[in-house]
């Protein structure tokens, strides 16, 4: 058996753990590849992995071997590949171990920026070492998405099963019924999004809206905008037509479940873009802010590849949507625009899901990629 090695740098709360532990499980139940992920914070994997145990140096969970990665971690012997998440840097206690025939794979950021064909599969050497750079995309010259075997199918029996809904609000303590003929959205982004701004136009909407936002860095400005001092995992607030349930912290389980149960979700950063496309529900995605807001460049190509090919009153609605979102000053009427061509957005969305769902997922590309450089070193 095949035996990898991760190694995950955790510098976007929930992102980079997110994609690896995802990751991880899927070399190991679809491959049969021996997976250990190393982690620089174990503190913030226990929210998305909550058997861990924080005190233990290593553990073993659904079947992949946790290690806590800090300066007291000591290597026995470098894996036959060797993962590096997001350019986070191998210690170099590891690399001392590392010999020509190791492989080393930098598994960069998503994006849909022309150039990641380019550079996709490119490598560069360290001493006698060669560091191979895998780029995640969305054609077939990139690395691919990174997705489940069954994950779509299972988002479409959620989306389409009334019961599975109902049961799955009732698990989080919520009434199905309360809030049935309600557009359903669901609310991830970061702090500086203009919350209010969202908000205040989805009470203003002429259509019910129930808001779901799982626990996170938000509920301050949340609060701020119901006039509260603050909120916490179980309250129901309402303003107008808007009635906003703040949610436990979800597993990556459940937060699979709420997109596939909600009509238009927002998302950021990596793991939860792609969770949202695999949803097959209308987005909008709220890249990481970055200096010199190469962030928005990020964000225009992928409107550009993703919504290439459709309607163009939808498209710009969508664009304009984003723009807004991205730009920190939503305002009512980019809302309402959008609203009114959802049905156009989501059977587009729809579309595109099905379309990259055709695609060869990341995991299978990732693997076949370093058996082929295992063959040609051997």
């Amino acid at each position: 058996m095949r035996h990898y090695d991760i190694f995950c740098k955790v510098v976007d709360n929930f992102g980079d753990i997110g994609v690896c532990w995802r990751l991880a499980k899927q070399l190991n139940m679809e491959h049969g590849i021996d997976i250990s992920l190393w982690i620089d914070d174990l503190n913030v994997a226990k929210q998305l992995i909550p058997a861990l145990d924080t005190a233990k140096r290593t553990q073993l969970i659904d079947n992949i071997t946790i290690a806590a990665w800090d300066v007291n971690t000591s290597f026995e012997q470098a894996a036959d590949a060797v993962i590096e998440a997001f350019g986070c840097e191998l210690p170099e206690s590891y690399l001392a171990l590392m010999q020509p025939d190791n492989i080393w794979v930098n598994l960069e950021y998503l994006s849909a920026e022309p150039w990641v064909e380019g550079f996709h599969a490119r490598h560069s050497t360290r001493g006698s070492l060669t560091r191979h750079f895998f780029f995640p995309g969305f054609t077939q010259a990139t690395g691919g998405l990174l997705r489940e075997h069954d994950i779509v199918e299972n988002n479409r029996n959620i989306a389409s099963g009334k019961q599975q809904q109902a049961d799955f609000f009732r698990q989080l303590s919520l009434n199905p019924d309360e809030d049935s003929a309600a557009l359903k959205i669901s609310l991830f982004s970061y702090p500086h999004a203009p919350i209010s701004d969202l908000l205040a136009a989805m009470a203003d909407s002429a259509t019910e809206i129930s808001c779901y936002v799982p626990a996170t860095s938000i509920l301050p400005s949340i609060a701020e905008f119901f006039g509260k001092e603050s909120i916490a995992a179980g309250e129901h607030l309402r303003h107008n037509n808007l009635s906003l349930h703040v949610l436990p912290f979800l597993s990556q389980a459940d937060y699979d479940k709420l997109l596939a149960s909600c009509d238009i979700n927002f998302v950021r950063g990596e793991d939860s873009w792609i969770r949202a496309i695999w949803a097959g529900r209308p987005f909008i995605w709220q890249p990481y802010r970055q200096t010199e807001d190469t962030h928005l460049v990020k964000l225009k190509a992928f409107l550009d590849v993703f919504y290439s090919g459709c309607a163009e009153a939808a498209k710009q609605t969508v664009i304009a949507m984003h723009n807004a979102w991205a730009s920190e000053q939503t305002s009512a009427s980019a809302w309402q625009d959008y609203l009114g061509n959802i049905s156009a957005v989501k059977t587009f969305t729809t579309q595109q899901t099905s379309a990259l769902a055709s695609q060869p997922d990341l995991a299978t590309n990732l693997v076949i990629y370093i058996e082929k450089l295992h063959h040609n070193k051997i």
